[in-house]
């Protein structure tokens, strides 16, 4: 059974945007730490383009339509209006249940969610029920990987990638992240993309913070994030089997109580 307050007084950063970061921060908090949010990831639309425009106006010839985040489904949903949707709307695949439960909210019933949410877990169970030809529309983000819309073309799905949205570091946050490593102000570094490792270790290395963040314990979600940080030489001290954030606190709070044994 995990102690009430596993957390106490710990700091621990959140990267993610305002409007993600609301439960992760009380679920820290619920466990006695102590929530620092810096986002060290935020979204924007790209500006309307042809192709964007070309998918939009062929939707109704896809078969299947594939949302990878929450990000994706808000995104695709300021172009295309929910109004818009008719029984012509391609089947939905996802990936997590969260991203699920966000169309869901839409009235838009969901066909495949995987039972990891991971993009390599996704393509081995989504792959039995695509045939030679079958047409997939992708949107993603611009620094997505082109993994799931690879390994569907190799099977013979036709397969349309649209870039809708750009990830990038919001810069009023770059000062802040940096003084409080400095300070040695955060206990827990957690990350939740490969973007937000790269973002945070792009104000370490501008800074030249590498001996401070020696100082903090680092749990990701995912083996992406977790490659992400291996590359840069980071030790993982925390890395679910589960991809939530429930689980890399729980994680997180089982590598506390291990050392602290």
């Amino acid at each position: 059974m995990l102690n009430t307050k596993p957390l106490l007084d710990k700091k621990v950063l959140v990267p993610r945007g305002k409007d993600q970061a609301k439960s992760f921060s009380q679920q820290i908090a619920r466990y006695g730490g102590i929530p620092i949010e810096i986002p060290l990831i935020a979204f924007r639309p790209i500006e309307n383009n042809q192709h964007l425009q070309d998918c939009l106006q062929a939707l109704s010839t896809y078969d299947w339509i594939i949302f990878t985040s929450n990000v994706t489904v808000e995104t695709f949903f300021s172009f295309y209006k929910k109004e818009e949707v008719n029984e012509n709307f391609p089947k939905i695949a996802v990936i997590g249940k969260k991203t699920a439960a966000v169309l869901n909210e839409l009235g838009l019933p969901v066909a495949f969610v995987p039972s990891a949410y991971v993009a390599e877990v996704f393509i081995n169970e989504f792959l039995p029920m695509i045939e030679s030809g079958t047409k997939i529309l992708v949107p993603k983000g611009n620094l997505a990987r082109e993994y799931i819309a690879s390994s569907l073309t190799d099977v013979g799905a036709l397969v349309d990638e649209v870039v809708i949205y750009e990830t990038y570091m919001p810069e009023e946050n770059k000062l802040r992240l940096a003084q409080m490593l400095a300070e040695h102000q955060l206990d827990i570094l957690t990350f939740t993309s490969p973007s937000t490792v790269d973002h945070l270790m792009s104000v370490v290395e501008e800074f030249h913070l590498d001996e401070q963040l020696k100082d903090s314990l680092i749990a990701c979600i995912g083996p992406v994030t977790e490659k992400k940080l291996l590359e840069y030489g980071l030790t993982v001290h925390a890395s679910p089997q589960e991809y939530t954030v429930n689980e890399m606190l729980h994680c997180t709070i089982a590598f506390l109580e291990k050392t602290q044994d």
